[in-house]
C-alpha cells in the first residue's frame, strides 16, 4: 500500500450500524484503494426474525459483517458481547485500543454521543477513551502506541438528538457498491420495524443536494476540533 492510501476504521455498537450510516464513505474509499475495517462491539442479534434463535441470528450477523467488508475488499471484526449488554468499562476500552493499534487507522468513525440505544452511547464513550489509550505510549499493550488523528461521528436516525452535520462527504462514486453491499444484511431489507434501506438511500440524496453533489453522508466532530484556520479572508 502506498503512502497516500488511507485506512478507515468504522466502529459500531452492532453489526450494521456503520455499514448503514457510513457505508457510502467506506465504499467510496474502497473504490479508491483505501483499506476498510469494520468493528462491531456486539453482533446486534436481538433484532432476530421471529423464526430464528438469537444464536443462529448472531452467526448470520457475523457472516453479514464479513460479506459487507469483503465486498469492499476489507475486513470485519465482531466482539463477543451480547446485544444490549455492552459493558461500559475499561476492559472493552483496552480491547478497542488494541484494535486501533493493530489496524493503525487514519480515520475512526463511530456513533454520536446521544442515542435511543444504550449500546450506541456506550460505544461513543468507549471509542473516545480507547483512541486516547491507543495514542498514549504509557498504556503498555502488545502493540506500540498509535494515534488516529481524525474522529468522525456518523449520522444515524437513532442517534439524532442534537446531531448537527459538520462534514459532508461526497459518496456518489461508491453509492452503487454501498447499496449492493448493505443489502446483504437481512435487517436492512427484511425488517418490518423501519425501512432502513429506503431511509438511508433518500437521506444520501438529501445530503447530496445540500452539498451540491449527487449523494453524500454527513458526520459530526468533537466541538473542540471545530476550528477553521486561515492566513487571510
Amino acid at each position: 500500500m502506498s503512502d497516500n492510501k488511507m485506512t478507515i476504521l468504522a466502529i459500531g455498537g452492532h453489526v450494521g450500524d456503520m455499514e448503514l450510516t457510513a457505508g457510502g464513505v467506506l465504499a467510496t474509499h474502497a473504490l479508491r484503494g483505501d483499506q476498510i475495517v469494520t468493528l462491531a462491539l456486539t453482533a446486534g442479534e436481538k433484532g432476530a426474525p421471529a423464526d430464528m434463535s438469537l444464536a443462529a441470528y448472531r452467526e448470520q450477523k457475523v457472516r453479514e459483517a464479513e460479506t459487507f467488508a469483503q465486498m469492499l475488499g476489507g475486513r470485519a471484526i465482531v466482539f463477543d458481547y451480547p446485544d444490549g449488554e455492552l459493558p461500559d468499562n475499561d476492559t472493552v476500552r483496552y480491547q478497542v485500543c488494541d484494535v486501533i493499534r493493530e489496524v493503525k487507522p487514519n480515520v475512526i468513525i463511530t456513533h454520536f454521543k446521544n442515542s435511543m440505544h444504550k449500546d450506541h452511547m456506550a460505544t461513543h464513550r468507549i471509542v473516545n477513551d480507547a483512541r486516547f489509550f491507543a495514542g498514549n505510549p504509557f498504556f503498555e499493550r502488545k502493540n506500540p502506541a498509535f494515534f488516529a488523528s481524525r474522529l468522525y461521528y456518523a449520522e444515524n436516525w437513532e442517534d439524532a438528538v442534537d446531531f448537527k452535520p459538520y462534514i459532508y462527504m461526497d459518496i456518489t462514486e461508491g453509492f452503487e457498491l454501498w447499496q449492493k453491499a448493505v443489502a446483504t444484511h437481512w435487517f436492512v431489507t427484511g425488517s418490518k420495524s423501519f425501512p432502513y434501506l429506503e431511509y438511508y438511500t433518500h437521506l444520501s440524496r438529501v445530503r447530496g443536494i445540500e452539498a451540491r453533489k449527487g449523494r453524500a453522508e454527513c458526520f459530526a466532530i468533537a466541538p473542540e476540533t471545530m476550528k477553521v484556520i486561515k492566513d487571510s479572508l
